[in-house]
């Protein structure tokens, strides 16, 4: 068997507003006919009976076409890719149909609470920016999109330089290369990359929140999320380790009490939650990091304070066991899908990277490395904002979510509440005075962990003049 598919830099981010939605659009009628075969009952036999499976999807900076087939119908398959990309018939009465089927589909997505919560998170994350615009578009649009703007958006978008085809399984590299070369020729020459366009119009991460009540709803649906890493960041492979020490579990496949994430173990012995996901999103310029989960709402008190005190672990007090496990799961996964991979890398990296070499990269994140990364993603960066986070659905409880949320420093766990004090530490140059500024007014602080701290970081308060026993007596209240 082989994989064989055509990767574009082309997704909902590079829309404009009027446009919103184009992308997506394009993809549904990828597939409704060619000059070569006028229908789409041609082309649909045509892969039947080859066995094969021709497929494709957007996202928000990318689409993608690709086809599962044997090996000895990779040129076929190839052909099949270069037709429908260069010389698509897009008929009216194909037009108007896939309108109707795309109102459906939104329809259906709205009752989706996982899709509904990321495009809420993204416009809360990205605001006024097309990355925080939906991948299909608003209902106006998808009314309007006509057989103009859908070619407009091919000759814009559809170039040379943002395309990549990639194959895997049992292909024959040489013929690949000698059949693109023959097969893709219509494509625009335009030299602007996806890059450029990114640079242009950089997506910025605003900290804020997003609230929509249905209290007809059994559950609240959560998505809390850190600003991440780009692609190309190097941060970006142990944020996916860390991603992975997080994990996902749902309690109608259990295994909760038996998981290797701490966080599932957690919520599955608490009776917390019914869903947990961690997520890493990269982007060519920005990423998001961070955990979606849906709970009833008697349990969002424990359930947000569980989650941000395993936030705060991470910084902190990770094993190389977990590291260890998180990182078998990524080697793991990236062997499903390797032309899958190896079409996104071209596009972002400019190059395939062998796996010796990603498995290198990601053997050599450890327990320091997390903690650094989980310092710099999360810890220092929601002291300098907030968050941006997102709840649907029933949250009679929702003053506990902003509450435990939106300051972390607002605890009750002793051991995550010393975690912050000694970070603050630890980060301060001006130990003392900025220690004071930044932690005076905070809640009670207990003379024993005080002089744990004292004592974990005696070298930075021996060279301050301005250090003294009193210090402590006189800006914190004690317990």
């Amino acid at each position: 068997m082989a994989s064989v598919g055509v990767w574009v830099d082309a997704g909902s981010r590079f829309e404009l507003p009027g446009t919103n939605g184009t992308a997506h659009f394009l993809e549904h009628m990828a597939f409704k006919g060619t000059e070569r075969r006028p229908t789409a009952n041609a082309l649909e036999v045509e892969i039947e009976d080859m066995g094969a499976r021709l497929n494709a999807y957007t996202s928000r900076e990318q689409t993608t076409f690709f086809a599962d087939v044997q090996g000895r119908d990779v040129p076929a398959a190839l052909d099949v890719l270069s037709d429908i990309l260069q010389h698509p018939r897009f008929p009216q009465q194909g037009i108007q149909r896939e309108r109707g089927v795309i109102l459906r589909e939104m329809e259906e997505v709205q009752g989706m609470m996982e899709e509904v919560i990321f495009d809420h998170l993204h416009t809360a994350a990205f605001r006024d920016h097309p990355l925080g615009d939906t991948i299909l578009g608003p209902t106006e649009n998808i009314k309007s999109i006509s057989k103009k703007d859908l070619q407009q958006y091919i000759s814009t978008h559809y170039t040379c330089p943002r395309m990549v085809v990639s194959a895997s399984g049992a292909v024959d590299h040489d013929e690949v290369v000698d059949q693109v070369r023959k097969l893709f020729t219509g494509f625009s020459t335009d030299p602007t990359t996806a890059d450029q366009l990114v640079e242009a119009n950089p997506a910025i991460f605003t900290g804020s929140e997003v609230r929509v009540e249905h209290a007809e709803m059994p559950l609240a649906h959560i998505a809390i999320a850190f600003k991440g890493s780009s692609w190309t960041d190097p941060s970006s492979i142990p944020l996916m380790v860390t991603q992975s020490i997080l994990g996902s579990w749902n309690r109608s496949i259990g295994v909760g009490n038996c998981s290797g994430s701490a966080l599932a173990r957690g919520i599955s012995n608490g009776e917390l939650a019914e869903n947990l996901m961690a997520f890493n999103t990269n982007y060519r310029d920005t990423g998001l990091f961070g955990i979606y989960t849906g709970a009833p709402p008697d349990a969002l008190h424990d359930l947000s304070r569980l989650i941000m005190e395993e936030f705060r672990r991470l910084a902190f007090r990770v094993s190389e066991t977990e590291v260890a496990r998180a990182r078998n799961q990524d080697h793991a996964s990236l062997w499903a899908a390797v032309s899958e991979n190896n079409g996104r890398q071209m596009l972002t990296y400019g190059r395939v990277m062998p796996f010796l070499e990603l498995f290198a990269r990601i053997d050599a994140v450890d327990c320091d490395t997390v903690m650094k990364t989980a310092k710099e993603f999360i810890i220092d960066k929601a002291n300098d904002g907030s968050p941006s986070y997102d709840e649907y659905g029933n949250k009679d409880h929702d003053e506990f979510i902003y509450k435990e949320f939106a300051d972390f420093s607002d605890s009750d766990n002793e051991n995550a509440e010393m975690m912050i004090i000694e970070e603050e530490l630890e980060k301060q140059e001006e130990h003392v005075l900025n220690f004071k500024g930044s932690i005076k007014g905070k809640r009670a602080i207990s003379w024993d962990r005080i002089a744990r701290a004292k004592l974990l970081y005696k070298d930075y308060f021996k060279p301050d003049p301005t250090y003294d026993e009193g210090f402590f007596q006189r800006h914190f209240r004690m317990s």
